[in-house]
């Protein structure tokens, strides 16, 4: 609940205590005291929304145009990455909460970007931008990763990124689909699981056949994942799933 719901709480139960003041001295100090409860939970916000204020936004950039070769990433105006590569994840960059301008050329060059995109990026939360498409249609997706995982457990989710591909099931290999539906550019809420060593397979939506194998996709405590499917589906290179951290 956000610092203007609890006020809004406070304020109401204010009023009631108020209302009930001398008719009934009871119900006034029964809403008195939930109204001293909301303006605390209201100030507690207050301090969390400052600290979150002050702390960094963790971008990191994954190259997923399957037909794009190495590309140079520059924000605002300064290059960050060089030669990033089809099916390459850069390392986060850490940058203060705010508004981006992002330019990405193919490398070696600055004169004409292939994108060109502004970004908003709060404080406190960490984001992959996916290049995704094709070099006829280039777009940059922004996805808010979470890689907190409770102590001893790990999680997943999925991003559909191959530009020709139909909306896919994620499935344990031969058994129960754990994310059904997945179209392209859509990413899949986190999956909480208990660490593990498992095959996965990939089937379009609906479909008990098998479009790409992932054997051996391993899940470490204390980790999160994401597994994301890039490549074309009718050519080269061809569909495969990439794991990084996060």
């Amino acid at each position: 609940m956000s610092q203007e719901q609890y006020l809004n709480k406070a304020a109401m139960y204010d009023l009631l205590s108020c209302y009930y003041k001398y008719s009934n001295p009871n119900m006034h100090h029964h809403y008195y005291l939930k109204h001293l409860k909301y303006m605390r939970l209201a100030l507690e916000a207050q301090r969390a929304d400052l600290t979150t204020a002050s702390q960094p936004s963790y971008v990191r950039v994954f190259h997923g145009v399957p037909d794009a070769g190495e590309v140079d990433v520059y924000v605002n105006g300064h290059r960050v990455l060089r030669k990033l590569a089809f099916k390459d994840v850069s390392d986060y960059l850490t940058l203060p909460g705010g508004k981006y301008h992002i330019d990405v050329y193919p490398t070696g060059t600055s004169t004409e970007t292939i994108i060109s995109k502004k970004v908003k990026v709060d404080p406190g939360k960490a984001y992959t931008l996916a290049a995704a498409g094709t070099t006829k249609k280039l777009q940059l997706l922004p996805y808010v990763d979470e890689p907190g995982v409770p102590a001893g457990e790990t999680k997943v989710k999925f991003i559909h990124l191959s530009p020709d591909a139909p909306a896919v099931d994620i499935a344990v290999k031969g058994r129960d689909v754990i994310f059904p539906n997945v179209s392209f550019k859509q990413a899949t809420e986190y999956l909480g699981l208990t660490p593990m060593t498992v095959d996965l397979e990939v089937r379009p939506a609906g479909s008990k056949d098998v479009v790409l194998s992932i054997p051996d996709v391993k899940f470490e405590a204390n980790q999160a994942y994401t597994i994301i499917a890039a490549g074309f589906a009718g050519g080269e290179p061809a569909l495969e799933a990439v794991l990084i951290k996060g």
